[in-house]
């Protein structure tokens, strides 16, 4: 049985995916730090209440999980969810295709 790869194109998508996941997660990790250290410089905490400093935590981190819930096989369309860190896995589970295309250098 031949390995299934990716086209250029479904490759091209899901590198702009790892692109957007890994740049929001850099842009959160430092806006977390911020928003943490200097809350109640910032006048969002008052260390009795989360009110604010809940909300924007949760802002913060929502689209983190959206991101890794939208990711999905480009060649089958399984959801890759979870199974996906920062970048996409090797392999998709469902179809066993190369998350890549066949001449793709990293």
């Amino acid at each position: 049985m031949a390995a299934k790869y990716l086209t250029p194109e479904q490759n091209a998508q899901l590198r702009r995916w790892e692109r957007w996941n890994r740049n929001y997660f850099i842009f959160a990790f430092f806006a977390l730090i911020v928003v943490l250290v200097f809350s109640s410089q910032l006048g969002i905490s008052s260390g009795d209440e989360w009110g604010s400093l809940g909300m924007l935590l949760a802002i913060l981190i929502v689209p983190i999980i959206v991101l890794q819930l939208r990711l999905k096989c480009p060649a089958c369309g399984a959801k890759i969810g979870w199974q996906a860190k920062l970048l996409a896995p090797d392999q998709c589970k469902a179809c066993g295709t190369f998350l890549q295309s066949k001449n793709f250098r990293s």
